[in-house]
């Protein structure tokens, strides 16, 4: 045997080998199909009743001479700032001071300046009263009122909603697994969101209290909706046997 004939036969041999090798393997398992994925959305509600109160009173006088508006604006503001902070339960700050010149036709140049004092409480008559007393005896003038829920209340139920949420959506999510033939299911990407609607209240004699500034203002702090929101993937497990 030449050697020429010797290498063809031990290749010939090799390949057979491979050959029987790649025959003898098991062969791939098939892949699985992908996991159906359910996007879910729960919710729980609650009404609280609001228990703080804003109230914004505005001073605002015109006059031909800057300083001297200024000074009466600083002056009534500061008498009406000195109440309130003598007032139990009630914050109060100073806000929006603007100052600004005012020019019509046939009408002398003049200065208007205004500043608001904003105060809060958690005591509707009280601040009701501070309210008309101010508007009454230090000449400012109600222009607006807000009520809320408190940050301590709103967090109370805000973490109660949260726990009542994720209840319906682990049962929804359940039911939707069952819908799919699948007895089993695992969370992928859950969000929680919070979000809050203030019923509107009516104002409150607002415009009868600015029309005669002794009046009792009337306060009524009305309700907000709570509402948390669960929203996410379902990852429905496979029934396939491994």
């Amino acid at each position: 045997m030449n050697l020429r004939r010797f290498v063809c036969s031990i290749l010939a041999g090799a390949s057979a080998l491979a050959t029987s090798f790649a025959f003898g393997q098991p062969p791939a398992p098939a892949p699985l199909p992908p996991q159906p994925v359910v996007t879910v959305t729960a919710s729980a509600s609650s009404q609280l009743p609001n228990d703080r109160m804003n109230a914004f009173l505005r001073v605002e006088v015109d006059n031909p001479d800057p300083v001297a508006a200024g000074s009466e604006v600083n002056t009534r503001m500061a008498k009406a700032l000195a109440r309130a902070k003598a007032a139990r339960g009630v914050e109060s700050a100073t806000t929006a001071y603007s100052s600004y010149q005012l020019s019509e036709r046939n009408q002398p140049i003049r200065w208007r300046v205004s500043q608001t004092l904003a105060l809060e409480a958690s005591d509707f008559t009280a601040l009701s009263a501070l309210l008309t007393k101010i508007q009454s005896e230090d000449g400012l003038v109600l222009s607006g009122m807000a009520f809320s829920v408190s940050p301590a209340a709103r967090r109370s139920a805000e973490d109660e909603l949260t726990q009542q949420a994720i209840k319906a959506w682990q049962a929804r999510a359940q039911s939707a697994a069952q819908g799919f033939g699948s007895n089993t299911w695992r969370a992928g990407y859950v969000s929680i969101q919070a979000g809050d609607y203030v019923r509107p209240v009516p104002m409150f004699r607002a415009a009868a209290a600015q029309a005669a500034a002794a009046a009792p203002v009337a306060a009524e702090g009305g309700t907000t909706d709570i509402t948390i929101t669960v929203s996410g993937e379902a990852i429905l497990e496979s029934t396939r046997s491994r």
